[in-house]
């Protein structure tokens, strides 16, 4: 009768046991070891945060860093695009075909380089380039990646978040592109409350590309700041303080061709 007992009792235990988490709560854990506090974070801290085993951390990272909910570098895991909302849902198939007459009318009324970028976690990522002969020159490409605080268009964007998810963004120093480039986050913000208080329009004083200026200006969806306009050149050759409102203009241009699109959508699923 003892050992019935006994048989019981360990029955009884596993049965009491908790079940291990499951993935979607595992991924949970992940996500919210991420805070505002801190930048970017090791393999070992995010562990640490999330109560999980190392192994099951590491593999779970890469998979929400495929997916863009994460990001990694050489300073460690960052909180991606999907998870900041910067861009995950946009159409940019759509927003190419919205943008694309604009784009050229910019370029040839100016004779620079108009480049449309979304912001890609940390980075810009170019969607479109155009400029004709101009363009060949400048080492920029779509599909391309730049550090969004070295851009015109990315600071345009990064304007448009709170100094928080900046925070989440970057480390407080900043690699630096050229020796103009931003290279402390304090700075990084002064620059960013400077876009806001011009408008959204920012500017890029040979911060990414030696020899090449450009401003630049948010592109408005339905759901907010989705992407951003800019008209780039050599600092010689273009005044950027006199372009600046034609790209604003041409920025307003486009967000209302992508609202009647949005709206035209509405109407014919309606």
């Amino acid at each position: 009768m003892t050992v019935v007992d006994s048989e019981f009792t360990q029955a009884d235990a596993t049965m009491l046991r908790p079940p291990p988490p499951s993935m979607v709560e595992r991924m949970t854990r992940i996500l919210e070891a991420f805070d505002a506090s801190i930048a970017r974070l090791t393999l070992e801290e995010v562990t640490f945060r999330s109560g999980l085993p190392r192994s099951t951390v590491h593999r779970i990272l890469e998979q929400l860093v495929r997916l863009d909910w994460l990001e990694h570098s050489a300073l460690g895991y960052g909180l991606g695009s999907r998870a900041l909302g910067l861009g995950g849902d946009i159409d940019r198939d759509r927003l190419r075909e919205c943008a694309a007459p604009h784009l050229h009318e910019l370029a040839m009324q100016t004779g620079g380089v108009v480049h449309l970028d979304v912001l890609d976690g940390a980075q810009v990522y170019c969607l479109d380039k155009v400029g004709g002969a101009g363009a060949a020159g400048l080492p920029t490409r779509v599909g391309g990646r730049t550090a969004a605080y070295a851009t015109a268009g990315g600071k345009a964007m990064l304007a448009t978040l709170d100094p928080e998810q900046v925070d989440s963004l970057y480390p407080s120093r900043l690699a630096p592109a050229t020796h103009h480039t931003i290279t402390d986050r304090v700075m990084l913000h002064q620059e960013l409350n400077r876009v806001r208080k011009h408008h959204g329009i920012a500017f890029d004083r040979e911060e990414s590309i030696v020899g090449i200026g450009s401003v630049g200006a948010p592109l408005r969806g339905t759901g907010g700041i989705i992407a951003s306009v800019s008209l780039a050149g050599g600092v010689r050759a273009i005044q950027l303080e006199w372009m600046a409102p034609l790209v604003a203009d041409f920025a307003r241009k486009i967000s209302s061709a992508l609202a009647c699109g949005d709206e035209g959508q509405r109407t014919r699923w309606a």
